[in-house]
């Protein structure tokens, strides 16, 4: 006998993407970090990976400042003195010590380099290039798998959610989650056996063949529609499963550094496909699928399917007056730029904060992991707490501006303090995202849900491949001179939505009224 909640199969998915994300990351860090600055992780201290090795330059960088803070008197520190006399060392050598002014800091430093001259010179050398190289080596690396799978995962995600509708909800669902579990077996694989890096691009690509988690979250989201015909109950089933999501997520995140330090990489990957079978084996054997059971069996041939795919997007936009196609394309424009910014952002904070000053190493990226997933929690809460003073446009002012400025704050942050901190003001980033599916569903018609769901679903996966491939893109590029400039450049981007918003609002938006629009004038025939 099946069943219809889609709740379980939702949940081990996001229990799966959650762990995916950090994991493959620091992974691939891993291995740039091993080829390109000859030294090894350690998954066995508290302590950040630039102090974990006696043999690391950067530790014995801040060892050498610690012991002249500590016989110093006037408490002279190391980096001071060498970005002060950086360039005549090199030139000069032992001479530039004379001409420190300070006795007992020259006295320090003298005898310290007696003993260990090629252990600063080598710091000096690997803060300045090794670590930039390893950041932009590892970006570049997270842009070339994210270009490989751009063209199948667009067509896939587009194909397999718009068919859907006449096909059932199972399929992308099923396909998504076997493109999930191969990528997660090869990783398996590539950790175990020490495989080349460079294989990994061949599976996202062939991966993404299958569709991905785009393609696995706009199938549920499309199939919570057409269990739920009432409008009320749906957003409160989606605004549930949010919750439930950001609960499972921000636990996940928050155990995924141990995962690492306790089982390593080849184990966690292992334990990620584990979970992703179960998924899998309740989606085919007990998931009802609603769509099939109901629908007649209709024979089209291949190009009918494709024609009748862009046919029901094209009447999405025609049908209506004006000023509903209007709100529709500004409303679609601000998800898809506002997801854009969100997307691309998110492997780019791991990669800033595995490297210098902050040098986090897995266990406090689980926490930074989980306290960005507390906005699924913390959204949930805040449209729950808005919607009694706010309307929803209102609502999602907020959670655009409030984003803007931890974007903005974390482009200057140097501490772990300070970027546990920063994470505040992103506990609402969810809620635009909500509110605007929210928005868009009362615009168009309950028969232009599944096409509405499907277009969506294929501009957020546009709009997060190329995202993460343009942010990679930056990042390498300025990481050398300013690593925080990609913060800024993103609050800079989240802007557009806000002008966005306040072009619905000049258009004549009215809570409630937006509902009217689908009335306004008869509704064209979709087909003959």
């Amino acid at each position: 006998m099946k069943i219809a909640f889609i709740e379980p199969a939702i949940l081990l998915n996001a229990f799966a993407m959650t762990l995916t994300i950090p994991l493959t990351a620091q992974y691939v860090y891993r291995r740039v970090w091993e080829e390109t600055g000859n030294y090894t992780f350690a998954f066995d201290s508290n302590t950040s990976k630039c102090e974990q090795n006696k043999s690391d330059p950067i530790f014995a960088f801040r060892e050498v400042n610690k012991r002249c803070l500590q016989t110093t008197e006037e408490g002279v520190a190391v980096q001071d003195w060498v970005r002060t006399n950086r360039k005549k060392w090199k030139t000069a050598g032992w001479t530039s010590i004379n001409e420190n002014r300070n006795p007992k800091g020259k006295t320090c430093l003298r005898n310290w380099l007696k003993d260990d001259f090629i252990s600063i010179y080598s710091a000096i050398t690997y803060l300045m290039t090794t670590v930039p190289e390893v950041q932009k080596k590892a970006s570049l690396f997270s842009l070339q798998m994210e270009m490989s799978g751009l063209i199948p995962g667009l067509v896939s995600t587009f194909m397999l959610l718009s068919s859907s509708d006449n096909h059932g909800r199972k399929l992308p669902m099923v396909l998504s989650s076997l493109g999930s579990l191969g990528t997660n077996g090869w990783l398996c694989v590539m950790a175990y056996f020490d495989l080349p890096l460079q294989l990994l691009i061949a599976s996202s690509f062939i991966g993404a063949l299958f569709g991905n988690y785009t393609t696995f979250w706009g199938a549920c989201f499309a199939y919570i529609v057409d269990q739920q015909k009432e409008y009320r109950q749906r957003i409160i089933q989606i605004a549930i499963l949010d919750f439930m999501l950001g609960v499972v997520a921000g636990l996940t995140g928050l155990s995924s550094g141990y995962f690492i330090r306790e089982l390593g990489f080849m184990w966690s990957f292992f334990i990620v496909a584990v979970v992703i079978t179960v998924s899998l084996a309740y989606i085919l054997f007990f998931l009802r699928d609603p769509i099939k059971e109901s629908s007649q069996t209709v024979t089209m041939s291949c190009s009918e399917s494709l024609k009748d795919l862009f046919y029901r997007t094209y009447m999405l936009f025609k049908n209506g007056s004006g000023k509903r196609r209007s709100l529709l394309c500004l409303l679609i424009f601000t998800l898809v730029v506002y997801f854009f910014v969100i997307i691309g952002i998110s492997p780019i904070f791991t990669l800033y904060e595995l490297g210098p000053p902050l040098c986090w190493n897995e266990v406090y990226i689980g926490y930074g992991s989980a306290l960005g997933n507390v906005s699924f929690v913390s959204s949930f809460l805040g449209i729950w707490m808005f919607s009694y003073c706010l309307k929803d446009i209102y609502i999602a002012f907020v959670g655009i501006f409030t984003t803007m400025v931890g974007m903005m704050l974390a482009a200057f942050t140097r501490t772990t303090l300070m970027m546990f901190l920063v994470r505040i003001p992103f506990f609402f980033t969810i809620m635009p995202l909500s509110v605007l599916r929210s928005m868009m569903s009362k615009v168009v018609h309950s028969t232009e849900q599944g096409a509405l769901f499907a277009c969506i679903a294929f501009l957020e996966t546009l709009g997060g491949v190329t995202s993460t491939t343009a942010y990679n893109g930056i990042y390498s590029a300025t990481v050398a001179w300013y690593p925080g400039f990609i913060f800024l450049l993103s609050a800079g981007l989240l802007v557009l939505p806000a002008i966005s918003l306040c072009g619905v609002q000049c258009i004549g938006w009215e809570e409630g009224s937006y509902t009217l629009l689908i009335h306004e004038e008869p509704r064209e025939p979709t087909s003959d």
